[in-house]
């Protein structure tokens, strides 16, 4: 019996490969730390948002939305959808939305692979990677990243085989900041096999910077080339979930048709078609997001030196070993960060009196595990 009085069921209901899963992990609730701390505030700089608040004209969007929430969304998405294709210079039979970019890879998964087939990826990349591909029932293959802290392209096509269906090719890199310039993504996607998807999730696209980094959707020549984005982090909708894909439309077509119904909702399709409206907005919180990026990864790498470049909304530190310890040491002092046991931190870029406060709480923290 369990501790509810009811009886444990004599046979699994769940699949036994889902224990080996990790979870995935949300940032902590600074108002939860702030209490446990006794401080009037915490800081949370452990999940990759954007500080500023909702652009101009979404909430009032969201709101006249909110009147018809008895209704149901519009299914096809098509106001949202051609507003994508027209900022984007694609054709609307080429995109499909979903409840932000994550889950549009996990339809994408569906989409492509079957038990016994391969999904591709750096790692350490972005965390749902594990979860989507063991959902579909397809295998992870893991190519470590280099010593840089970014994708190793050439031993990620050396890793391809007859069962590779799909490849997932994270840039900028979440958790590493780390992106791909244009000659290396060339070489790779001219080595991957014309019957592979190749993902290009750029759910950080609007805070690149190098210019050698090329734009995903210029690739969109290729047939198997996919192109994921997100409103959730520049645009500032990461609490209403809408992200999209750009891809052949045979490919689109073929998400749409799994893609959970009705899961772009209606105050969410508002919400985007509010903020696509603010580009110039956008742009200019995005410049100083990458002013300010700048300054904290230089005032970091006077502690941690091999602290890469970052062409995203966050830095990450290779603390190795030490990154549990180094974010319990900044929780202590109000300071919310994202540590990865053996690996590292990711610490998202806040503004800048956040970030100063955890420079500050770095700094003690790294003092304290020298």
């Amino acid at each position: 019996m369990t501790q509810t009085g009811r009886a444990e069921p004599a046979v699994r209901l769940t699949r036994a490969d889902l224990d080996s899963l990790p979870s995935y992990v949300p940032g902590r609730n600074p108002a939860d730390l702030a209490r446990d701390l006794g401080l009037p505030e915490a800081i949370k700089l452990a999940s990759n948002e954007v500080p500023y608040g909702p652009l101009p004209g979404v909430v009032e969007a969201v709101t006249e939305a909110a009147a018809g929430a008895h209704r149901y969304p519009d299914m096809g998405v098509i106001a949202l959808r051609d507003a994508l294709a027209e900022r984007y210079g694609v054709d609307a039979d080429r995109i499909a939305t979903g409840c932000g970019s994550v889950a549009l890879a996990e339809h994408l998964a569906r989409a492509t692979s079957l038990p016994g087939d391969e999904v591709l990826y750096s790692w350490r990349s972005f965390e749902a990677y594990p979860i989507i591909a063991a959902t579909s029932g397809a295998t992870s293959i893991r190519v470590p990243n280099d010593a840089h802290h970014a994708h190793d392209l050439t031993a990620m096509a050396a890793a391809v085989t007859d069962r590779t269906r799909l490849i997932l090719v994270c840039t900028p890199n979440n958790p590493t900041g780390t992106a791909i310039r244009k000659p290396e993504l060339d070489r790779f996607l001219d080595a991957v096999p014309d019957d592979v998807l190749v993902v290009i999730d750029e759910a950080y696209r609007e805070f690149v910077t190098d210019p050698e980094v090329p734009d995903g959707l210029t690739y969109l020549d290729r047939p198997n080339v996919a192109v994921l984005r997100t409103l959730s982090k520049a645009w500032g909708l990461a609490g209403l979930r809408v992200g999209f894909l750009v891809a052949q439309p045979e490919v689109a077509a073929a998400v749409r048709k799994v893609v959970t119904p009705f899961s772009t909702s209606a105050v969410a399709q508002a919400a985007a078609l509010a903020a696509l409206a603010q580009a110039d907005e956008v742009e200019r919180r995005c410049a100083l997001v990458v002013a300010e990026r700048d300054r904290v990864t230089e005032a970091l790498r006077k502690f941690v030196p091999d602290v890469p470049t970052s062409q995203a909304n966050f830095v990450w530190l290779p603390l190795g070993d030490r990154a549990v310890a180094f974010g319990e040491e900044c929780e202590s002092r109000g300071v919310i960060v994202r540590p990865f046991p053996g690996d590292g931190v990711r610490v998202t870029i806040g503004t800048p009196a956040e970030n100063d406060a955890f420079l500050a709480a770095a700094e003690a923290a790294l003092a304290c595990l020298a």
